[in-house]
């Protein structure tokens, strides 16, 4: 009884200690401490549910856990445990309201991450723990089993952080190119001596039908045995944003030199379909190399280009 009731208070002591916050740094304590703590306000942090059931239920345990453990009813531990559980349904409600959110920034994507890795950290201690208590008599194996468990489900819960973190950035890129691209479709008008150096415009018959755009595609895949790329369908937020009108019109993301895009500059030519050919990008631009199309984009509310 002694060595069981001794090795359950050195393993309370080592498990409060591990829970103990680290010490914030001192202001300037560090070099670039003040300019990452800036870095990282610009962000919106992701905040947990305190109104999750999971969260409530947590709480509510861990103050009769705490009666229990004052009583003596409870050993030290089962507090341990409680409050553990309060950290894993906060942290579990930041990752349930956010990991399916369609407003998420890359770098909160990546403060998701950082929770789930915190989870797993915490439940792999835990697994420990539990190991060590085991031993010495303190817990049951089936409990011991259980938290190996959890560990399997916090590292399930990590893979799907990182998938939509990735999932995110890749967003985020695809929403950057798709910037660059309409920025400039934007400058074609002020900016008549690109042609023949930024871009090739092609007039056409002035028009790009919804019946010419499916046989496009058709070709296309006839062509290069997968769909036409393209990076803007129509009216999209970017170009109304930007005050143009894209309906009607599409932007193919290939580059005019690469074999799809000579390819394509040939066929709207042969069906007299209208394009402008952006072969580089413009200055303190680093890509919109693309293929638009159908007339320009005109501005909206106003007719022609």
């Amino acid at each position: 009884m002694y060595w069981k009731t001794a090795a359950m208070a050195a393993l309370w002591i080592s498990m409060v200690a591990a829970q103990v916050p680290e010490k914030a740094p001192e202001n300037g304590a560090a070099t670039g401490v003040a300019a990452s703590s800036e870095a990282a306000a610009a962000v919106p942090q992701l905040q947990p549910d305190e109104n999750d059931a999971m969260v409530v239920r947590a709480r509510q345990n861990l103050e009769q856990a705490k009666r229990l453990v004052s009583m003596g009813a409870l050993p030290l531990i089962r507090l341990q445990k409680a409050q553990e559980d309060v950290q894993d349904s906060l942290d579990m409600s930041l990752l349930k309201q956010s990991l399916y959110a369609s407003n998420l920034l890359p770098e909160q994507a990546d403060q998701l991450i950082q929770v789930a890795q915190r989870m797993v950290l915490r439940r792999q201690r835990a697994v420990f723990q539990m190991q060590e208590l085991m031993q010495a008599g303190v817990v049951s194996a089936a409990e011991a089993q259980a938290t190996s468990g959890d560990v399997e489900r916090a590292q399930r819960d990590l893979e799907w952080a990182q998938q939509r973190a990735t999932l995110i950035a890749q967003i985020a890129e695809s929403v950057k190119i798709e910037k660059m691209m309409a920025s400039l479709e934007s400058q074609v008008e002020s900016h008549p001596e690109w042609n023949g150096k930024i871009y090739t415009r092609f007039d056409g018959d002035g028009v790009f039908t919804a019946t010419e755009r499916r046989q496009l595609e058709t070709d296309y895949i006839a062509k290069f045995f997968r769909p036409l790329p393209i990076s803007a369908d129509g009216e999209t937020a970017t170009h109304r944003s930007m005050g143009f009108d894209h309906r009607g019109r599409v932007d193919v993301a290939v580059r005019p030199e690469q074999q799809e895009g000579t390819w394509l500059m040939k066929y709207l030519e042969q069906h007299r379909i209208p394009y402008f050919a952006f072969r580089a990008a413009v200055p303190h631009m680093a890509t919109g190399a693309h293929i638009h199309v159908g007339p320009g984009s005109s501005k909206l509310g106003q007719a022609g280009f």
